[in-house]
């Protein structure tokens, strides 16, 4: 029997400190795994963003989420971190959503505690339900998860709301309610990033986001404090977005691409990735028949 995604998660974290890209769509998440990065993340902001083209504030449905979830776990084989924003309800809403994200591929759940509706956790103007209630959504997903391999993340957004100690309250709870992982959102500092590795006797998730509250530490100064795993949620999204941007900029102005061919991604880079002559193989194969090996 294969080693589940999430017993392959757990044990890399166990060797060293993960550094784990946001994939917007599933030829990123090959990608990722090409270059060798051991896991990928489904960023709520990115999928919001990127295939929606909607604001982070919780408008996507289960459904739409569990699909993108399916689409990047079958096109890369690497661990699959979901970010589940804050459940799709309350706890009995939350039973669902772990049945749904962990038969679409997803090695690890991420919930969060905002209320509805939520924000970026970068951003001013977050509210928060009562630990209590988290509690009982972290219960609802020990209890619905179908292996115990599948990691369950818990984040925090208490610093920006409720201050630093709040959010090490809450990340007891948190644990002692089931969570297997604890995710410290928008700490302000790398001061703030090392006293909740002293606080949270966990593994712990640092959100390494772009343009937002925290610092962007390197992953060997977190591996350094202990984190678990840095997140890298928008990266690409964004590399990509502004690349684009740049890209129709040269087409507009020169009425041709011949100027972005050498920062493109060739033809022959695109069929590796896709293992285009895989399909061309089994394809030909397909038509041989039966009667081919006779010859």
């Amino acid at each position: 029997m294969s080693t589940s995604s999430g017993r392959r998660l757990r044990e890399a974290v166990e060797e060293h400190t993960l550094q784990v890209p946001g994939a917007p769509n599933a030829l990123a998440a090959r990608l990722i795994e090409r270059m060798g990065f051991p896991a990928a993340y489904l960023s709520g902001a990115a999928f919001s963003a990127g295939v929606l083209t909607l604001p982070d504030v919780g408008l996507f449905t289960l459904t739409e989420l569990a699909q993108q979830t399916a689409f990047i776990s079958r096109g890369a084989s690497i661990p699959l971190i979901v970010d589940a924003d804050t459940g799709f309800g309350d706890a009995i809403n939350v039973e669902r959503t772990i049945r749904e994200l962990e038969a679409a591929g997803a090695a690890a759940i991420q919930l969060e505690d905002q209320q509805l509706p939520k924000r970026c956790g970068h951003l001013s103007g977050k509210s928060l339900i009562e630990p209590e209630a988290m509690c009982a959504k972290l219960r609802a997903a020990v209890d619905s998860r179908q292996s115990d391999d599948t990691l369950l993340i818990a984040r925090t957004d208490a610093r920006g709301v409720e201050g630093l100690d709040a959010a090490f309250r809450r990340a007891e709870m948190y644990l002692d309610a089931g969570a297997d992982w604890i995710f410290p959102e928008a700490l302000a500092d790398a001061d703030e990033f090392a006293l909740a590795a002293q606080r949270i006797d966990a593994p712990l998730v640092a959100n390494m986001t772009e343009f937002g509250k925290s610092p962007l530490l390197s992953i060997d100064d977190l591996a350094e404090l202990g984190y678990a795993a840095a997140l890298y949620p928008v990266t690409l999204l964004r590399v990509a977005m502004k690349s684009m941007q740049t890209a129709l900029a040269v087409l507009q102005s020169a009425g041709s691409q011949h100027d972005l061919l050498e920062i493109m991604q060739t033809r022959e880079e695109l069929y590796e990735l896709l293992d285009y002559r895989d399909f061309e193989e089994r394809d030909r194969a397909h038509f041989r028949g039966p009667a081919a090996d006779n010859s």
